[in-house]
């Protein structure tokens, strides 16, 4: 796996390099236009939070983004004011067990967290990952909540994913799983069971080496981020349809991505202590009842994107690109 991962990212350098990378000096003092109402990104203050693997919007805590670390931590969720970057809350869960790997976070319907502890760095080894669902509390304060632990399994085998997402009008439970070639959108059952293994079955490709996963508010698109780029869907009921790229901002380990509450911006998050949560104008169509802003988010429906975006969105890559090998062999290291 790291020689796969060096070969491709020292490819990925050589083509950014010679296309992009001046658009992105060139590029990088111009001034971002955000909605009057979307939230423009924070950075995360917490010290307790290193490995940021997961963001989620709260529907009825405006300006509120759930989070999580990726491992050796615990059970506990996060809750960061968007406007200062300062943890406001702290959830313990209680009624599941000890957390392995927790690589992603969603909001369902009725305001219920789900938060997925689905990684498995050495490939798939794990015969079975966990799914926690917990009622998000109405009082934003340090507590402790009761969850509900849910046994899930695939149907062609184990295998490690970091993107989970629940959709907002039905709550079906989606996951995304991680493969360098590209991956697939797995389906849960149409409720889950607490007392038995839920069995997830692909429904459909996924172009993306995929790190998170995200919905419009109104459940009509489907955001999935990568370590390099992101993808657009359209959701179709989950016959998914590519509608462009995502504008991906250089990160240092990118892992996270999620719709603000009104649906105009996506929010972009990485690992790292003190990390950055940046913000891009979602693509049209993520709103329900209003239009989108126009941007540099907006993707074309073909998927190449604007000449000037495309070009900035590549460049940034080649830095990406080199951060992503210092970090990802790291990360690799630590986990053995």
């Amino acid at each position: 796996m790291r020689r796969s991962f060096a070969v491709r990212a020292g490819a990925l350098l050589t083509g950014v390099l010679l296309s992009g990378a001046l658009t992105v000096l060139a590029a990088s003092t111009a001034p971002s236009a955000y909605a009057a109402d979307g939230d423009k990104g924070f950075t995360i203050e917490d010290p307790r939070i290193t490995e940021s693997s997961g963001l989620a919007a709260s529907r009825q805590h405006p300006g509120i983004y759930w989070t999580h670390n990726d491992s050796d931590d615990g059970p506990y969720l996060y809750a960061v004011d968007s406007a200062t970057g300062k943890t406001v809350a702290r959830l313990t869960l209680t009624g599941v067990g000890t957390p392995r790997d927790v690589e992603a976070i969603s909001i369902g319907p009725g305001n219920e967290i789900w938060v997925g502890d689905i990684g498995d760095n050495l490939g798939g080894t794990w015969k079975y990952v966990w799914i926690y669902r917990l009622p998000e509390p109405k009082k934003l304060a340090d507590q402790t909540v009761k969850a509900t632990q849910y046994v899930v399994k695939y149907s062609d085998g184990a295998r490690d994913a970091e993107s989970l997402v629940v959709h907002p009008k039905t709550g079906r439970v989606y996951i995304v799983d991680k493969k360098e070639d590209g991956g697939h959108l797995y389906e849960g059952p149409a409720k889950l069971s607490a007392s038995g293994a839920n069995i997830f079955r692909p429904v459909a490709a996924v172009d993306l080496w995929a790190t998170d996963a995200a919905f419009s508010p109104d459940g009509t698109q489907l955001a999935v981020r990568g370590y390099f780029g992101g993808i657009s869907y359209a959701w179709n009921g989950g016959e998914i349809k590519r509608e462009g790229r995502l504008d991906v901002p250089l990160q240092r380990q990118g892992e996270s991505v999620s719709y603000s509450a009104d649906g105009t911006k996506l929010l972009y998050g990485s690992e790292g202590s003190g990390s950055s949560v940046v913000a891009e104008d979602a693509p049209e169509g993520a709103t329900s009842g209003s239009k989108s802003p126009s941007g540099g988010g907006s993707s074309s429906a073909s998927g190449d994107g604007s000449p000037a975006t495309g070009s900035v969105k590549y460049g940034a890559l080649a830095v990406a690109a080199l951060c992503a090998l210092v970090f990802g062999f790291r990360r690799l290291r630590r986990r053995g």
